[in-house]
């Protein structure tokens, strides 16, 4: 018993110093809902506040220099799903900002950017390795069409139902290990999907309820985001564990090759 509370108390210790960065944004949220800076928006201080966490998070050493990387690719992905959201209605930024194009403030792609930030920390943190993972080249078409599946869905037949029965074919077999102390722990990657999106939707209600944004039928009163968001965002986090999973073994490979290469060299 008192081994499973040690393990417990090492996971959240492990999966908070991985939140971050996401907590620094819902921190900074909460504060400006209630402290207003003059003549500056909310939205302008939070694309403040984000620039200089990710500066200070990359000084400290808390992220490298390629999870930064990671970050930055998240937040245009982030950003141009967001622009093409809030065109066609299904989300606004009622607030006005200097730092909003096409209605979307800049500072929202550090939203996503932000669940790259937590993939990258609890990967590193934890030692995960994948196991039975599918071809690189598979998940990422896979990954490719849950992303513009969020975008065609408003002219095509949404395919998310049949791109998740897609996903449990590719990824019925593959699991994550984990450390926690010195003992590994592991769990079925699609499981971990769940769990994720199940918590970035909890974060999703903390978010809108301070203003981060707003759906249709949040404008005259806040109301409790729908469920059927979750399975949104367990799409979203599949997309961006793919692209983490995939830029960790092209880097793994460029190092296998890098060191077969230097251990030639010395070998001659």
């Amino acid at each position: 018993m008192l081994q499973k509370i040690k393990l417990l108390w090492t996971f959240t210790r492990l999966e908070a110093q991985s939140c971050l960065f996401p907590v620094l944004i819902f921190g900074a949220l909460f504060l400006f809902k209630f402290v207003k800076v003059p003549y500056i928006s909310t939205y302008d201080m939070m694309l403040i506040v984000c620039l200089l966490a990710q500066y200070i998070l990359y000084r400290t050493g808390i992220e490298s220099w390629d999870e930064v990387k990671v970050i930055g690719l998240f937040h245009l992905i982030g950003l141009a799903l967001e622009l093409f959201k809030v065109y066609m209605g299904s989300w606004s930024y009622p607030q006005e900002a200097w730092t909003k194009v096409g209605g979307v403030p800049l500072y929202s792609g550090f939203m996503y950017a932000s669940v790259a930030s937590y993939l990258c920390q609890s990967w590193r943190l934890m030692k995960l390795e994948l196991h039975r993972y599918p071809h690189p080249a598979l998940s990422m078409t896979l990954g490719i069409a849950i992303y513009l599946n969020f975008m065609t869905h408003h002219w095509l037949w949404d395919m998310r139902w049949w791109l998740t029965g897609i996903l449990f074919i590719l990824y019925f077999r593959t699991y994550v290990s984990f450390q926690l102390g010195e003992t590994r722990l592991r769990m079925p990657l699609i499981a971990s999907f769940f769990c994720i999106g199940f918590f970035i939707w909890i974060g999703e209600n903390i978010a809108t309820a301070l203003g981060a944004w707003q759906y249709p039928n949040q404008r005259e009163a806040w109301a409790l985001v729908s469920f059927s968001k979750i399975s949104s965002w367990f799409l979203l986090v599949i997309v961006s564990f793919i692209i983490v999973a995939n830029l960790k073994h092209v880097k793994n490979r460029n190092h296998i090759k890098h060191s077969t290469s230097r251990n030639r060299k010395l070998s001659n």
